[in-house]
């Protein structure tokens, strides 16, 4: 019996033009909203890739969630485990956990949707921060979450 292909929703032209926009921009040093340059190493190429993340603090700790789900940034911080968030200068190495206890990784989950909400509801097939316990948990496995240890 084949395993259920991970929820991923892959990035259209236009939003793949606006992350590119927006990861230049946090690389110049102006974060919109908070977003920063992820920079991790690729599993396969084992070269160093791009993308804007939108970091989230819950509870005064650090977290990367992945809005589109199983991405392709995603699958390499599982391998890679950890990379740089770049905003200008500014420049943190980090390492991550994984979060996979369900109450947990639906704590942040509500956090991160009552403050991106407005940009990431439209992948989270209908739950909301306003959603109950139990739908948060439902769609906490189509969205990996990771605690973000920052070195030095």
């Amino acid at each position: 019996m084949n395993a259920p292909t991970p929820y991923y929703v892959q990035a259209g032209r236009l939003a793949t033009r606006f992350n590119a926009l927006f990861g230049r921009l946090a690389r110049w040093g102006v974060s919109v909203a908070g977003t920063a340059e992820l920079s991790v190493r690729g599993r396969t190429s084992g070269r160093m890739q791009w993308i804007p993340v939108n970091p989230h603090t819950f509870e005064g700790v650090p977290y990367l969630v992945s809005a589109r789900g199983h991405s392709q940034w995603v699958r390499n911080m599982r391998v890679a485990g950890g990379g740089e968030l770049r905003v200008g200068r500014r420049v943190r190495s980090f390492t991550v956990t994984e979060i996979t206890d369900p109450v947990r990784k639906a704590a942040v989950l509500r956090a991160y949707l009552e403050k991106w909400g407005w940009e990431v509801n439209r992948f989270f097939q209908g739950v909301t921060a306003t959603s109950s316990d139990a739908e948060l948990q439902a769609a906490a496995d189509d969205h990996p979450v990771f605690r973000i240890s920052v070195r030095g």
